[in-house]
């Protein structure tokens, strides 16, 4: 949606919901014990009847969300089947984006967008946040018809919980061909502690705009459960990288490259464990990418045009969705571009012939014919 913004010169202003778990109501017959402190003296035995949801139910983010869904129909606003975070009007000059608590409305029409926000906040405790700065840590500055977004504020944070602030920076997110390995013994609570904080840090970082360290960071994410020392320094590693690389942006230019387009690509055999291949996929939009993701492929590829086709098929679907998620906001798109770099599963996946290297492959992965 940032990306569409930049694309649309859409003005982007934001609100926090106080306290939106509370709103929600439970389709359950709940109870709870009274909160230690706040016992009815004489009545200790006795229990709560929740009207509505609190922190820490199961059930709360879902009774939100419930009650949100009804709030925006009355403001006419429907949530999308692609994307239930999503609210659009009918017709579809405004984008709302909900993430639990935190709100982005989206619009040409500053001044009807500013409208609905005044009606939103009306419905629920609001806190006006005015044109959008910060978004789930990501920081969002428009200049000269660009949208940069960063996350230099929080990438500091970690780097001080960590105690990295003066140590050297690494050129890269690795060492040039370390391949790590499982541990030969059970680690210690302390130790897997620490490397999971580190290695969650981490992943938020990569999965919020950093896709220069997503390939790493799923490859050391394998080992969260039992790390070594080696492990926890190159995870630290990876901070080291981040560290010298603070004013990373990705930066969405509408008028500068407006074409949507997508690569595919695998490692074939690159685990030298369990021999699986690793799939991974950017889709740009603006001139900058929007959705990325690496991951290690189910079952072991058997040749390098096998991996790649597998990691056609992921991307393909991923692909089908941002059509889907498009359609609904009214934007019409023309096929999509997927560039691949092995001319085996390029023809593999144009033509529907059965040979004898192919024919093993799993059928689910043959969905990227119905969809070239």
């Amino acid at each position: 949606m940032i990306a569409l913004a930049a694309l649309k010169n859409w003005h982007i202003t934001g609100l926090d919901v106080k306290t939106a778990f509370l709103y929600g109501e439970p389709d359950e017959e709940l109870y709870m014990e009274q909160p230690w402190g706040f016992k009815v003296k004489g009545q200790e035995g006795k229990v709560l009847h929740l009207k509505h949801a609190i922190y820490g139910l199961k059930q709360a983010a879902l009774a939100w969300w419930k009650a949100l869904d009804k709030s925006m129909g009355e403001l006419g606003f429907t949530c999308l089947h692609s994307d239930s975070g999503l609210f659009v009007n009918k017709d579809q000059s405004i984008i709302i984006i909900v993430y639990i608590d935190d709100v982005l409305f989206l619009g040409a029409d500053k001044k009807k967008l500013l409208k609905i926000k005044e009606l939103f906040m009306k419905q629920w405790e609001c806190r006006d946040l005015g044109d959008a700065q910060e978004f789930l840590h990501m920081r969002i500055r428009c200049k000269d018809s660009k949208i940069y977004l960063d996350q230099s504020a929080y990438l500091q944070k970690v780097i001080e919980h960590f105690n990295l602030q003066n140590v050297k920076p690494a050129p890269t997110p690795l060492p040039e061909g370390y391949q790590p390995s499982p541990a030969k013994e059970n680690a210690s609570a302390t130790l897997r502690s620490k490397y999971q904080q580190v290695i969650g840090s981490l992943l938020y970082i990569m999965l919020g705009m950093q896709p220069d360290i997503a390939f790493v960071v799923t490859k050391l994410l394998q080992f969260a459960s039992n790390p070594t020392e080696e492990h926890l320094g190159k995870a630290l590693y990876i901070c080291r990288y981040l560290l010298g690389t603070p004013d990373y942006a990705l930066v969405y230019d509408g008028p500068g490259n407006g074409c949507l387009l997508a690569y595919a690509d695998s490692d074939w055999a690159s685990d030298p464990n369990i021999r699986k291949s690793t799939s991974g996929y950017v889709v740009k939009l603006a001139g900058a990418i929007f959705s990325w993701n690496t991951h290690v492929q189910k079952t072991v590829a058997l040749s390098f045009t096998e991996a790649e086709y597998m990691s056609l098929s992921d991307s393909s679907r991923q692909l089908v969705w941002v059509r889907n998620l498009f359609s609904k906001l009214g934007i019409e798109l023309a096929p999509i571009p997927l560039f691949e770099d092995n001319q085996g599963s390029i023809f593999i996946a144009s033509n529907p012939v059965q040979e004898k290297c192919s024919k093993h492959i799993d059928l689910h992965y043959h969905y990227i014919r119905d969809v070239v």
